[in-house]
């Protein structure tokens, strides 16, 4: 397992979402309601649209396009339109940085 270091940790407030790009894959960080912090595939399995896009609603992430909704720890879709999970990483936050690791997917 090998971490590496993507963003402030303040960069991403709770509720809130960005984008980051790691060996040619979109990734989307994302922070629940509870203020945890998760990595998900960035393109949403209906409509290949970015979910960093998305609303974030407790542990979950809306697709802005079509309305699908992803829960943030196993990726699996919580509503139509999509049917297919998106991947999970293995993500941290350590000493106020987040940290991830893109070759760890934990679904």
């Amino acid at each position: 397992m090998t971490m590496i270091d993507v963003a402030a940790a303040d960069e991403v407030a709770a509720g809130a979402t960005m984008r980051i790009e790691v060996d040619n894959f979109e990734i989307c960080i994302a922070r629940d309601s509870d203020g945890t912090i998760h990595a998900i595939d960035d393109v949403c399995t209906h409509g290949e649209v970015s979910l960093a896009e998305g609303e974030v609603e407790g542990c979950a992430i809306e697709c802005w396009l079509h309305g699908s909704q992803f829960d943030l720890t196993s990726g699996r879709p919580l509503s139509p339109p999509a049917f297919e999970p998106v991947a999970v990483y293995d993500c941290k936050e350590i000493a106020g940085r987040i940290l991830l690791d893109p070759s760890t997917v934990v679904n």
